[in-house]
């Protein structure tokens, strides 16, 4: 699983420009089965994507397809981690490591 930490480059009004674009790939990457969840930061410097069932160099073609990094207007920080243990939801996303 997948943490994409998205940090925004330029001022607000350029990435609001953005913002139509960006939720039509969410919603592609959504449809698609691959975000779980995703939402802006507090304060609003970026957001978080939570991301499953790719690989890293998957993960980071989409990243890099994000209408907000095509535009310039944000910096994607990409961190992988095992889902050991997840809510009931997410156990479709778990992950058996070896031991």
């Amino acid at each position: 699983m997948f943490v994409m930490e998205l940090t925004y480059t330029a001022p607000l009004e350029a990435v609001e420009e953005q913002m139509d674009a960006h939720i039509a790939w969410l919603d592609v990457h959504y449809a698609a089965g691959v975000f779980l969840a995703s939402g802006r930061k507090v304060p609003r410097e970026g957001g978080v994507i939570l991301a499953g069932g790719v690989s890293r160099e998957e993960v980071e073609a989409i990243a890099a397809g994000d209408p907000f990094a095509v535009a310039g207007v944000c910096a994607y920080r990409i961190t992988e981690f095992l889902a050991t243990k997840t809510s009931a939801d997410l156990a479709t996303v778990r992950e058996n490591p070896a031991a």
